[in-house]
């Protein structure tokens, strides 16, 4: 490849790069028609991930296993071309989690009993700031935080789900056996106990105990975020708070005057 086949396409990398990280992280109306149709297929990526176990005995899953981690290859690539550092970028908590399910769906036959972290997915969608990118600044300080963390309640819901079912309804008929696990991890979570359905053994009562800890910790979580004073999202010019009282004037940790912008209702 000579000098001038070279910078041509050098070229084309950048204009690459450049349309990926309009259409990933602009705001305007194609970019986000774009960010809607990632999201709605993300949502239907995640509704087979949490069908997998039930699904995974039948003819021709490998197809759909593999198909998905085209898409999920596909949209790692791109969001990493869009990205102007790379190497913060895959430090990210998010894309470690990405590539990791994007290795569960490469080798489904060894780590088929880590399937049920594809789950974790939905809370990677989470923090994409996709879902978010409709909502005005004002609607985002409102609703973010208990919206976060009901997507982290039932991202645990289906992981701890896939979990036991993996590890104590596996033998069970297929759809029998994951809704005994959804309805074990609901009742151990909401601490209701019904005592019905339990799980065997030390490691059983293990599990229930680190569900039941969790889902605890994640409740209190949605009722705080759900009555917390509501917050606009606004940094501050000198020390970078970023979140003030709707109608703060200045801001209370530096005392820097503040020009919060009135989106209205």
């Amino acid at each position: 490849m000579n000098s001038e086949q070279k910078s041509a396409s050098n070229v084309g990398l950048a204009r690459l790069r450049r349309h990926l990280h309009f259409l990933y992280h602009s705001r305007s109306r194609p970019a986000r028609i774009f960010q809607g149709c990632v999201v709605i297929i993300d949502l239907l990526v995640i509704a087979f991930f949490i069908a997998t176990p039930m699904i995974r005995d039948v003819s021709g899953f490998l197809w759909f296993d593999y198909a998905i981690a085209i898409i999920l290859a596909t949209d790692l690539i791109c969001r990493g071309l869009a990205e102007t550092k790379l190497r913060p970028w895959l430090r990210q908590p998010t894309v470690i989690v990405d590539i990791f399910i994007l290795i569960t769906l490469l080798f489904p036959t060894y780590l088929a009993n880590l399937g049920f972290l594809r789950i974790l997915r939905l809370w990677s969608l989470s923090r994409s700031g996709f879902l978010w990118r409709p909502l005005t600044p004002r609607q985002v300080a409102r609703w973010q935080q208990p919206l976060q963390a009901i997507v982290n309640l039932v991202t645990f819901l289906f992981v701890a789900t896939g979990f036991i079912y993996t590890f104590f309804f596996r033998f069970s008929p297929g759809f029998e056996g994951y809704i005994d696990a959804l309805y074990f991890t609901v009742t151990t979570v909401t601490t209701t106990g019904f005592g019905d359905i339990t799980l065997p053994g030390p490691w059983g009562k293990l599990t229930s105990i680190v569900t039941m800890i969790c889902g605890i910790s994640l409740f209190v979580r949605l009722a705080q975020s759900i009555v917390r004073p509501n917050k606009v999202f606004h940094p501050c010019p000198r020390c970078a708070l970023q979140r003030h009282d709707p109608d703060a004037v200045h801001c209370k940790a530096c005392g820097e005057v503040l020009a919060i912008p009135d989106d209205g209702e």
